[in-house]
């Protein structure tokens, strides 16, 4: 063997043929066993040795490898770049898509702008990337530029150019130009639709995005999860579900994507039954458990009010995802379940997962639902001292939530003063919830009023003033409150409960007769009233204070026919003695409902979960879990 052939053997591929011993040596196949940088620069000094550093097909190869692989490095492809005498186009898409895999969206553009200036030909695969690079970057100027250099080298009816230019301008939120190069497309295929779809849905526009999706020729199941998902963000969760039926009676088999997005859209409605009938299908199916899709699931679980199962999902997990420990330290929070809360936290601790903000945030909420001061203050401070994590303003109005309720007002005036930031409504709105209980005329004046002006469109907050100034007996004031809802223009948010049983979800506003069984629900509810009259429920508004408008329900209405008491009655017409229903609710549930539920639950013999705008409520036996902490 010869010294050269010695000193290849290693690293290059050689083979002798049976006739003349003579070898055959291609540093091309070599370069398709590259490993490691190491070995590519081992590899180009061989080529260099050849004589074949210059040879394009050899060194884009390399380029490749430094370029795009896990193991590559960037710097060193543009090292070779610059050794080449006369790059070709395959060379320069390498190095843009390097780019773009690192994110350095400018700089691809750049790279383009010598591509063009040596003279080389941009070819159909240069385009996608260049566009994808305006999308990361916001280059709203140059992405035109592009779509117009598109056109200008042939590529107008090309549908990979073209699709990636619909995504470009759904990026920009210019779903004119997305629409137009839409309509100009000759041949437009599923990610055509489906982009479009998502643009409309990205802006609000669900109604345009379902236009969009029905006239789709064919189409797939992210097409059908993107219509899903549009229904599930804008809170339309009776659409989501209608879709959902009508994707299954097509027999389309549900993918990851699909599943959270109607797990999303159960957790909306409360609707328990279908969240376990697709969790169920999850497991059979053999889907998928990745991290967002585990935590998913534990949170429909936990906020359709089934803890057990949510706890039971997340011990099973093989691994748990920060987002998994945080979802279930979370149910228990909003469970009111504070200990246990702070207990999984623990075992977060000595499993070794470091926690986040989002945990802080989840552990003072859990101690601010059940009333743990002391272990609130605590881990308002462990945060910084342990974790090094600086309280942020969720963490602050969990606190000031935390004191207020307990009745520490100056204690929570105190720690808003002393915030590095300036306070934001939702902390200045703990406090005034705070002061409303505790009945704080002076300062829940002074917040209140803070509180309007910071949210001059939420009614509720008009709502929570004009109810101090009735308790303080101050009506010209509470009539001046109303009197600036009404210039405004400022509307009640009508209150409204869910409740699904027997797998249908039923829904109920203040009042309402629309439900096909109103009338056996409306002689439940005189029942029910009457049954709990007799040991001794007196409606609290009798007090004199006008609850319903305290929680946002419809004044024309009597407490008596309140949406959850409505549900509650059709709960109780559907179950028998030892059953548990469900229930969810748009807004808080009024003090009435809340003494109601709890008398209820005791003559019937029910155990009524509710979930409400805040919290959890689980009444049994004539107590209810927040132990009237809410």
């Amino acid at each position: 063997m010869s010294s050269l052939q010695t000193l290849l053997a290693p690293s290059l591929s050689i083979s002798f043929s049976s006739s003349n011993s003579k070898p055959r040596y291609s540093p091309l196949e070599s370069l398709e066993t590259c490993s490691s940088l190491a070995q590519l620069k081992q590899n180009h000094a061989h080529l260099t040795k050849l004589g074949l550093s210059s040879d394009n097909d050899a060194m884009g190869r390399l380029i490749k490898f430094c370029a795009l692989s896990n193991d590559g490095d960037l710097g060193y492809a543009l090292h070779l770049f610059d050794t080449l005498p006369h790059p070709d186009a395959f060379i320069y898409n390498t190095l843009i898509r390097g780019y773009l895999l690192r994110r350095q969206a400018a700089d691809c553009i750049v790279l383009y702008l010598r591509m063009l200036q040596d003279s080389v030909l941009p070819n159909k695969f240069t385009f996608p990337c260049l566009i994808r690079a305006c999308s990361v970057d916001g280059a709203v100027e140059k992405g035109a530029q592009i779509h117009a250099h598109v056109f200008k080298f042939g590529f107008a009816n090309d549908g990979f150019c073209l699709n990636n230019l619909i995504h470009m301008y759904v990026d920009f939120k210019a779903l004119e130009n997305a629409r137009k190069v839409f309509n100009k497309m000759p041949r437009r295929d599923v990610v055509s639709w489906t982009t479009l779809i998502s643009g409309y849905a990205q802006l609000g526009l669900v109604d345009a995005a379902f236009e969009v999706f029905e006239r789709m020729p064919e189409r797939n199941s992210v097409s059908w999860n993107a219509m899903i998902a549009a229904y599930v963000q804008s809170n339309r969760f009776h659409e989501a579900f209608a879709l959902f039926n009508r994707m299954r009676a097509e027999n389309l088999a549900l993918d990851k994507f699909v599943a959270a997005s109607m797990l999303s859209a159960c957790t909306g409605l409360g609707a328990l039954e279908q969240g376990e009938w697709i969790h169920k299908y999850i497991r059979n199916k053999g889907i998928e458990l990745d991290p967002k899709l585990a935590t998913t699931i534990i949170d429909m679980y936990c906020k359709c009010g089934c803890l057990e199962k949510a706890y039971e999902t997340f011990k099973g997990l093989t691994y748990k995802s920060i987002s998994s420990w945080n979802c279930m330290i979370g149910g228990f929070a909003m469970h009111g379940k504070g200990e246990a809360a702070i207990s999984i936290f623990k075992d977060m601790e000595k499993q070794g997962i470091v926690p986040d903000n989002i945990t802080f945030v989840n552990i003072l909420s859990a101690c601010s639902h059940s009333g743990l001061v002391e272990e609130g203050r605590y881990y308002f401070q462990y945060m910084t001292r342990v974790h090094r994590i600086e309280p942020m303003m969720e963490h602050y109005g969990c606190m000031v939530d935390l004191l207020g309720r307990a009745g520490l007002l100056d204690e929570a005036k105190k720690l808003i003063d002393q915030m590095p930031m300036t306070p934001d409504v939702g902390v200045l709105g703990a406090l005034f919830g705070a002061c409303r209980i505790h009945g704080n005329f002076e300062l829940g004046e002074q917040v209140g009023k803070r509180v309007i002006e910071l949210e001059p469109n939420n009614s509720g907050r008009y709502v929570l003033l004009a109810n101090l100034y009735v308790k303080a007996g101050r009506y010209e004031d509470m009539a001046n409150v109303r009197r600036m809802m009404n210039e405004r223009g400022v509307k009640k948010v009508p209150g409204f409960s869910v409740i699904e049983l027997e797998g249908e979800v039923n829904e109920f506003i203040a009042g309402g007769r629309d439900h096909p069984e109103s009338k056996e629900i409306y002689a439940k509810l005189d029942e029910m009233l009457d049954r709990i009259r007799a040991i001794g429920y007196v409606p609290c508004g009798a007090e004199g204070v006008v609850e319903e408008l305290d929680e946002e329900e419809e004044k024309e209405n009597p407490l008596n026919y309140h949406s959850e008491k409505l549900a509650i009655a059709f709960g109780l017409l559907k179950t028998k003695a030892g059953d548990t229903f469900r229930i969810t609710k748009n807004l808080r549930v009024c003090r009435d409902c809340h003494h109601a539920s709890k008398l209820i639950s005791k003559v019937f013999d029910r155990e009524i979960v509710v979930r409400d705008r805040n919290r959890f409520h689980h009444f049994k036996d004539g107590e209810c879990s927040c132990k009237d902490y809410w």
